[in-house]
């Protein structure tokens, strides 16, 4: 199984012309969490608003109470074919903290293969892998084998509030075969990878409020509760001593994954030492009895993401601070449900607050978890085609992140959702120095262009 020598050839003759392009749209810092990046984010849809409409797609922007969706579409295969929705995302995290960027978050540079940018692998570069894929196939052919929906949003890093109305309100002319996404890793450099499932979220802040004001450590306290240790001391009941979640229900509609799922992590080349080794750490932590593996991408967790209290510059402030705040995200596995795990979370904290602070639990987004049924047409073609541009057959893994739509997807158009990522372990998504390996961007734009021939058939 080989890429078409026409396409191939395409690719190698414009590979300049489309890191270019790519390099233009990572550099529109489209922060969809920040209200002054709101005009950016416009521009972002604008942007590719734009070079849909070049390549030969029917574009809309609809406009949202949050930011714009981008809806294109191209239906002028041979009768029969099917028709795939392609999904991704404009938008992308802060770049905080600067200082720790090589080069500008919103500079691309390329280094020892690497495409380094705010976006380049979340979700920039993979949706625009697929927009050159697409762009091969109509410059070479004129034509597409099968019909294609291509909707990309604004909001994805900030929990795509708006995208499920929308998607509900155009089901119909949303209906397809299949879903493909790309916003996921590959297991490892030159391992190309179907995904099977994604752990949900529900993403909480922890509120504490002491004293009307900040107070002389010296003169208060030891009479006073501090809301910087009261916040401690709810988070250290979070968990258990094996690091089981220690929050009532929490594990209630935990369901383990089949052992032929579980059996298959054991075939996999990862090596906790190795894994180690890459994040500089000397052990690893977790629910104990389980594998690394299956704790990032099967089990449920609850982590702090943020904490804020007191003074924190250089030198000394002897403060005892009337204020402190933590950010917590749930991790989820089917079947948990992220309002269910904010209730849980919230009657947790009421329970262990201590008295003397007064304490708030808000839910701020969240999303359900997914598991797919590998079986079909569409991801027998997705392993054809993911061997005709990496040589060899892909492994089936799991994700510990959370994308809300893909549920989204399944239930409301109830079609089948492949995610056929091309990041890899380490792209620092969402921190510093973020980055998408040449060689797997090169590899996406033949696979995606390889899949659409693989579905015709």
């Amino acid at each position: 199984m080989t890429l078409d020598p026409t396409l191939a050839a395409w690719f190698d003759a414009h590979d300049q012309r489309l890191h270019d392009d790519l390099f233009d749209f990572l550099r529109i810092p489209s922060v969809s969490a920040r209200s002054e990046h709101a005009g950016d984010v416009t521009a972002a849809a604008a942007w590719l608003h734009g070079h849909l409409a070049r390549i030969g797609f029917t574009v809309e922007t609809h406009p949202t109470a949050g930011h714009p969706v981008v809806l294109a579409e191209w239906r002028k295969a041979p009768p029969g074919a099917p028709t795939i929705l392609v999904y991704g995302h404009y938008d992308v995290q802060p770049p905080e903290p600067l200082e720790l960027w090589t080069s500008p978050a919103f500079e691309p540079a390329i280094r020892d293969g690497h495409i380094y940018a705010r976006g380049s692998v979340d979700d920039k570069g993979q949706l625009w892998l697929h927009v050159a894929a697409l762009e091969a196939h109509l410059a070479t052919r004129g034509t597409l084998p099968v019909n294609i929906i291509v909707l990309a949003e604004g909001e994805e890093e900030v929990g795509s509030e708006h995208l499920a109305p929308f998607i509900a309100a155009q089901r119909e002319r949303l209906a397809c075969d299949g879903v493909v996404i790309s916003d996921s890793t590959m297991f490892a450099p030159g391992i190309p990878s179907i995904l099977s499932s994604l752990r949900g979220l529900a993403y909480l802040q922890i509120d504490v409020t002491g004293p009307n004001s900040d107070l002389h450590s010296g003169m208060y306290g030891g009479a006073v509760v501090n809301p910087a240790m009261a916040l401690a001391r709810i988070l250290a009941t979070f968990h258990d001593a094996e690091g089981r979640i220690a929050i009532p229900g929490f594990y209630d509609r935990v369901h383990p994954f089949p052992d032929a799922v579980r059996s298959g992590l054991s075939a996999l080349p990862h090596s906790d030492t190795e894994f180690m080794r890459h994040l500089e750490v000397e052990a690893l932590g977790g629910e104990a009895g389980y594998g690394t593996l299956e704790k990032l991408w099967h089990r449920p967790t609850c982590e702090v993401n943020g904490l804020l209290s007191g003074y924190t510059g250089e030198g000394a402030k002897t403060v005892l601070p009337g204020t402190a705040m933590a950010k917590v995200s749930c991790r989820l596995v089917p079947d948990q449900d992220p309002e269910e795990i904010a209730r849980l979370v919230q009657a947790h904290v009421d329970r262990v607050a201590p008295p003397g602070v007064r304490v708030t639990v808000r839910a701020l987004h969240g999303g359900r978890p997914w598991r797919a049924d590998l079986a079909g047409p569409l991801y027998d073609a997705a392993a054809r085609a993911l061997r005709a541009a990496f040589g060899r057959d892909p492994v089936i893994t799991g994700e510990g992140g959370s994308i809300p739509v893909v549920n989204d997807f399944a239930t409301l158009l109830g079609a089948p959702v492949l995610l056929v990522g091309f990041g890899l372990p380490g792209e620092n998504a969402h921190a510093p120095d973020e980055w998408i390996s040449q060689a797997n961007f090169r590899g996406g734009m033949r696979a995606i262009a390889a899949l659409w021939d693989e579905l015709a058939r």
